[in-house]
Formats: C-alpha cells, sequence, structure tokens
C-alpha cells in the first residue's frame, strides 16, 4: 500500500512538471487546473491543453473544452437517427462518440400558459440517463422549448419543433458541474465531455391548447417532469374556456395515460391517410376472396375487419383501458351527460425514448 502510494505521488508530481513547462507552476496554478477540473469534470490532460491554448484564460478554456469535448471527440451533432451527420467530422476526423449509438435517455415535459413541450434527450447508457447533471439538462432544455416558434405537421397531431433554434436558446445552468450561461447546444456538448457518452437532443415538440387544457401522463417517472414513456392529450371545450375543472383534469390525465397504454395511431378514422386505409381495404379484401365467399359476404368481413383496425389504431375507437366495456369516444360522451359540459380531443401525442433508433 506504502510503494503503491509513494507511485501514485510519484506520478502526480511528474504530471505538475509536465503541467508547468514553459510556465512557472505556482499554487495559484494548481488552483486554477483544480477549479477548472471540478466545474468541468475533464481530465487533467483535456484541461491542461485547453488551459495552454488559451493562455491560462479559464472561461476561455472552458468554452474550449464544450466545442471539443473531451479528447476533442465531441462534434456539434453528431448522430442523427443513428447515422452520422456532416457535423460529426471534427478537425476532420469521425468523433469516437458521434458513431456511437445513444439510444437511452430521457423525456423531459414542462408546461406554460396553454402549452406543453415535450423533448427527447439521448444517452448512450441508461446509468448515464440516470446522472443528476443529465436530468438537469433535460429539464432545462424543456423549459427553454416552450418559447421556441413551432411549425404545425399535421391536424390531430403535435407541433413540431425547430431543433436548429431550439439549440442557439441560452439556458442558464445551476448544477455545480455545469454552472453558468451556455446554449442548448453548449450544454449538451458539454454533458457529453464530462460524462464520455454520445448525448444528442434528438426531437421535440410542443402540444397546446387556447382554449381548453393540455394534461400528461409520465410512465415509469422517477422524478417530476421526466420519464421513459410520455404521452399527452388536449382536451377542447365545445364552447368557452375550460378553467380547469376537475371533471375535465381526470378525463385529461385518463386519456393520456390510455395513450401510453394503448399506443394509438390517429386521433380519428377521418384522420388516417387515404393511402393507409387503401392498402389496408386491399389487404383484407384480398385475404376475403380467398375465402371462396360470395361478393356481399366477402364485403361484409372487409368492413368488419377495418373496423377492429379502427378499434386498434385510431384513439376515440379504442378500448378504454381503465373500462374496455366502452370506447375513448363514449368517454367523453357520458362525461357531457353527466356535467352538460361537452369536450373534445384536439391532438394528442405519444413518445418514447429510443423509438426509432438502431439499437447497439
Amino acid at each position: 500500500m506504502a510503494r503503491a502510494s509513494a507511485l501514485l505521488a510519484a506520478l502526480w508530481r511528474n504530471s505538475l512538471r509536465e503541467f508547468g513547462a514553459g510556465r512557472g507552476f505556482s499554487a495559484d496554478v494548481a488552483v486554477q487546473v483544480k477549479a477548472l477540473r471540478k466545474r468541468t469534470g475533464a481530465p487533467f490532460r483535456d484541461v491542461k491543453i485547453a488551459l495552454q491554448e488559451c493562455g491560462w484564460d479559464a472561461e476561455a478554456a472552458v468554452s474550449a473544452l464544450r466545442k471539443k469535448g473531451v479528447g476533442g471527440g465531441v462534434s456539434e451533432k453528431a448522430v442523427a437517427g443513428g447515422v452520422v451527420s456532416e457535423k460529426a467530422v471534427v478537425g476532420g476526423v469521425v468523433s469516437e462518440k458521434a458513431i456511437r449509438v445513444g439510444n437511452e435517455g430521457l423525456l423531459a415535459v414542462a408546461s406554460g400558459d396553454g402549452v406543453t413541450a415535450l423533448v427527447e434527450i439521448n444517452s448512450e447508457t441508461d446509468f448515464v440517463a440516470r446522472n443528476g447533471m443529465f436530468r438537469h439538462l433535460a429539464t432545462r432544455v424543456a423549459r427553454a422549448a416552450l418559447g421556441v416558434q413551432a411549425q404545425k405537421f399535421a391536424p390531430g397531431s403535435a407541433y413540431t419543433i425547430d431543433l436548429s433554434a431550439l439549440e442557439a436558446v441560452k439556458i442558464k445552468l445551476e448544477h455545480e458541474k455545469l454552472s453558468g450561461e451556455a446554449t442548448v447546444q453548449e450544454a449538451v456538448t458539454e454533458v457529453a465531455a464530462i460524462m464520455g457518452e454520445n448525448v444528442q437532443l434528438r426531437r421535440g415538440f410542443l402540444v397546446s391548447s387556447t382554449t381548453g387544457i393540455v394534461s400528461s401522463y409520465l410512465h415509469g417517472s422517477s422524478q417530476p417532469g421526466l420519464a421513459r414513456v410520455v404521452g399527452l392529450v388536449s382536451l377542447e371545450p365545445e364552447y368557452g374556456i375550460l378553467a380547469g375543472q376537475d371533471s375535465e383534469a381526470q378525463i385529461g390525465a385518463a386519456v393520456a395515460m390510455h395513450v401510453v397504454a394503448a399506443k394509438p395511431l390517429f386521433l380519428s378514422r377521418e384522420l388516417v391517410p387515404k393511402a393507409i386505409l387503401h392498402r389496408e381495404t386491399d389487404a383484407f379484401r384480398t385475404k376475403a376472396l380467398m375465402s371462396g365467399k360470395t361478393p356481399k359476404v366477402v364485403e361484409k368481413m372487409v368492413q368488419g375487419r377495418l373496423r377492429k383496425y379502427f378499434e386498434e389504431t385510431v384513439l376515440l375507437d379504442q378500448k378504454f383501458v381503465i373500462n374496455d366495456a366502452m370506447n375513448v369516444q363514449t368517454v367523453l360522451d357520458d362525461h357531457y351527460k353527466q356535467t352538460g359540459r361537452r369536450v373534445r380531443i384536439s391532438n394528442f401525442l405519444r413518445m418514447e425514448v429510443g423509438e426509432g433508433l438502431r439499437q447497439r
């Protein structure tokens, strides 16, 4: 044990001598190195190089570490959907982190005035996703997303967030290793550098309601606003404004939970794309014709299979997970009978960490 301690001490002294080469080593320098390492979590060698390259300016060194990551290997964008993007090349070399798949991570939810933001930030391992620094980052990015202009891409769905705009937003970080102000992209890159993993802001959405409420359900949430699976539902009144009545809030929360469990693809039958409807109908008819039944019977078989398809994929037609004796539309109808207030689901969103990404 004593020999090991002596060896470690010798290695430390050698590191200090190397670090001090070209610049007289002093207690002040040692304090500066220690402070920067504590602040960034970067290895000794990376701190040394950053300080030397930046003329011993600590703030400039932090910025340099953010931009290039540990060992200069973290790109600005790295991987999107498991594919290396143009910005995944740093100094002419593809980052090792950038080509590693990050299909773990967290979904973060933040709510504002009539709008709820949902963002996904990926990591390579669940270990990093459980880290307090990663969770702090996810929470701050979700809050920042509330102020980003969104673009509507489909009725009955949500609004997609322009990631370039979100990445440029400045956020205030209040973690011991992420203090100060930085853009979202700088903060993501810094966390990747500290954790030594490919950390990416993958996607973000907004669900809004001008006269109603947005309800959420977070599955497997170990901290408010963070989860691996999230369901969002926007409820709108037939007229007037929903003032947050308990009954509507309960319905919204229940339907959001249903969305997580039942995985609907469409809000209503009318919103099923015609191409998909034609494809499914043709497939059902082809299979029914093989039975040798009469055309009239075949058509009944096709309609029956279509009804089953709607029950499986359309939110309003799905059997309610809390009470499968009724479907979701019936839940809304019963609410109207009991309260005299008619509400409708204007849009919904279901997201799960890593869906659509190739597995490691």
